[in-house]
């Protein structure tokens, strides 16, 4: 069984501690805890692992936040992924700092990778893990926000978090999408 994980984020060393590139971040942490290497390929950078008889495939998009959906449409082809086994790791300015949240579905929120991904896909049913980065901002500044780079006390309380996140992603590929949504969605 193959599982596509998605980080969404923005290629760059401009963009590289954001906290748009959450997704970016977590997947990193997993690629170093399971020794899964990145390789540059085709619309991405991509890394791939086996945990208890499944293949993990580590998905971070080159092609810009934007334009997601045209990679996460090109892996799940290139190796016939189902849409239910893929999962789009994401940042959430609507939970708190360090809270996640796994959704079967749903709106992309004005989040911008979420609706081009949904706009390649067809649909709103593809599984998603929000990571919060809070919402410390005035009115009218979001995009400075997300696009802003983390404060260290903010990025610390994310660090402690990504065990948990790779926890849940594996779930997510060993135990299904209820039961990880069931424990992970309470911590």
């Amino acid at each position: 069984m193959k599982f596509l994980i998605v980080g969404l984020g923005n290629p760059g060393k401009e963009y590289l501690n954001t906290r748009h590139n959450i997704g970016f971040k977590a997947l990193d942490f997993v690629s170093t805890q399971t020794s899964a290497f990145f390789r540059s390929d085709r619309l991405g950078d991509i890394a791939t692992y086996k945990f208890k008889g499944r293949t993990i495939f580590l998905l971070k998009p080159s092609t810009y936040m934007n334009l997601s959906g045209k990679a996460v449409s090109y892996w799940m082809k290139k190796e016939k992924i189902p849409i239910k086994n893929i999962l789009i790791v994401t940042d959430d300015i609507n939970l708190p700092l360090g809270q996640i949240r796994i959704k079967r579905k749903g709106s992309d929120g004005g989040h911008n990778g979420l609706k081009n991904i949904q706009e390649s896909l067809g649909t709103m049913e593809y599984a998603r893990l929000r990571i919060g980065i809070g919402n410390e901002f005035q009115k009218g500044t979001q995009i400075n926000f997300v696009l802003g780079e983390w404060e260290q006390k903010e990025f610390d309380i994310l660090e402690k978090k990504f065990h948990t996140i790779q926890s849940a992603i594996e779930g997510f590929s060993f135990i299904g999408l209820d039961r990880t949504m069931n424990t992970f969605n309470n911590k």
